[in-house]
C-alpha cells in the first residue's frame, strides 16, 4: 500500500491548525462536514470545492 501524500493545500491547512491550536475534528465541525471527508480533501481524494473558501475563512489563509 502506498503512502498518501498531503496536497500543498493540505500541508498549509495542517500547519495552520497547529499554529492556531485547532483540531481537524473541530475544523470539520466548523465547516459542516465529517473529519473523514476533511482528510480526503487534504489528501486530494476529494476536491472539497464547497468547503475550501470556508476552510480559508476559518484559518484566515488564502488559497
Amino acid at each position: 500500500m502506498r503512502k498518501r501524500n498531503l496536497t500543498p493545500f493540505g500541508k498549509k491547512v495542517k500547519r495552520r491548525l497547529v499554529e492556531i491550536n485547532l483540531t481537524q475534528k473541530k475544523l470539520a465541525e466548523n465547516i459542516g462536514t465529517s473529519e473523514v471527508y476533511l482528510i480526503m480533501i487534504l489528501y486530494g481524494e476529494r476536491s472539497g470545492k464547497k468547503y475550501i473558501s470556508k476552510i480559508n475563512e476559518i484559518l484566515k489563509t488564502s488559497e
